[in-house]
């Protein structure tokens, strides 16, 4: 069975955090998960819609009851979000004739939602986000936490420490916007928080699989745009 398509997901079942090279959606037809991911924490429950850009990683945690999950391709410009649909079913048929057209129907029907922002691990995945030159020592005392706590913590709800989950938006910053990027690559690095250009040359690898001159020579400024003006 491929990625697309509908999918069933046993009680209980843990996913690991990863990572898609492509963007696409989730619609939850049955049952539930909690997604903790680059966006942030999602409940995600029947009706519930998950979009994810090209190269988020998240991890999930099924229900009880597990869950029953239609994932289907989407546009490169539509951004990552959180929502509602009204009629599952009536996008799960027209999946099985159309996949294309059914994700442009749940996208058209979709009621946007909001991430789940209540415990500190998920206030600082927002700060990082905001800012990933922020100095994850420094925000925890403000918080008034250790900083070994936040590591432990973070790791466990987001399946990544805060330092690795800093570096990997900035990674997704330099994928957005280094295919608009007109001028040098060493500038580019020192303009984003890398200590130089090599260190940004393997995260972006890492995370892509094409390095900075490939990924700028390759893919179209157009498809980043709106993500890289964020």
């Amino acid at each position: 069975m491929g990625f697309y398509g509908l999918h069933r997901y046993q009680p209980g079942a843990p996913m690991p955090r990863h990572r898609h090279a492509k963007p696409y959606m989730a619609i939850v037809v049955e049952g539930g998960y909690l997604e903790a991911g680059d966006s942030g924490r999602f409940e995600a429950r029947a009706g519930n819609v998950l979009l994810h850009t090209a190269f988020e990683a998240h991890r999930d945690a099924f229900h009880s009851r597990g869950a029953r999950v239609l994932n289907l391709a989407l546009d490169a410009k539509t951004q990552s979000g959180f929502g509602q649909i009204d009629d599952v079913d009536a996008i799960v048929r027209l999946a099985e004739r159309d996949p294309l057209q059914a994700a442009s129907m749940a996208v058209a029907g979709l009621t946007s939602g909001k991430p789940l922002l209540g415990d500190w691990p998920d206030l600082l995945a927002a700060a990082l986000r905001d800012d990933p030159d922020l100095r994850i020592a420094d925000w925890a005392d403000r918080m008034g936490l250790a900083a070994a706590s936040v590591s432990r913590g973070f790791a466990r709800a987001y399946g990544v420490s805060p330092k690795r989950f800093r570096l990997e938006v900035r990674a997704r910053r330099a994928a957005s916007r280094l295919p608009c990027w007109r001028g040098s690559l060493a500038s580019f690095a020192a303009e984003l928080g890398f200590a130089d250009q090599a260190h940004m040359s393997r995260v972006v690898v890492t995370l892509t699989g094409l390095t900075p001159a490939r990924l700028r020579a390759h893919v179209n400024c157009v498809q980043y745009a709106a993500e890289g003006d964020r």
